[in-house]
């Protein structure tokens, strides 16, 4: 899937089932040579990546990046912590709200952007089961109304 010069890799669909999204960011990724063309394979999965800030620096943890299959040596750890690139304000900005109870920052999307891997960060409150359940009973109804509208044109 393109849009111009952005190539999507990867999407992390449960986040948005698990979490109420409050807020975006768009940030950089220190990689590796090997990772980058594994990128470029789709060998990567966001599921059960979060991201931490760390004295003054953003990191990325468990997201899987498949190890490249034709690197003779000097392949990279598959699950290492990976350095995130943000300003300084936002990264400020992010401490001071996830230090408010329940907010965690979770990995959204991956993707190509004029060659560089870019990583869509989302400040996120987790739901509760019976915010899941509200959604989805939602999600139906929806999905039956437009049925009844498409059935009654």
């Amino acid at each position: 899937m393109t849009k111009g010069h952005i190539k999507i890799i990867a999407e992390n669909r449960k986040a948005r089932h698990d979490y109420f999204i409050e807020d975006e960011y768009e940030a950089g990724l220190v990689l590796k040579g090997t990772e980058v063309k594994s990128l470029r394979l789709g060998k990567v999965n966001l599921k059960d990546s979060y991201a931490r800030i760390k004295d003054g620096e953003v990191f990325v943890y468990q997201m899987h990046i498949g190890p490249y299959p034709f690197a003779y040596y000097d392949n990279h750890d598959p699950l290492r912590p990976r350095k995130l690139l943000l300003h300084k304000q936002e990264i400020k900005r992010l401490y001071s709200k996830i230090n408010e109870k329940g907010h965690t920052l979770v990995p959204l999307k991956l993707y190509f952007k004029n060659g560089k891997v870019k990583i869509v960060l989302a400040l996120a409150k987790g739901k509760r089961k019976y915010d899941k359940r509200e959604a989805i009973r939602r999600r139906d109804e929806q999905r039956e109304m437009d049925r009844a509208r498409k059935a009654y044109s």
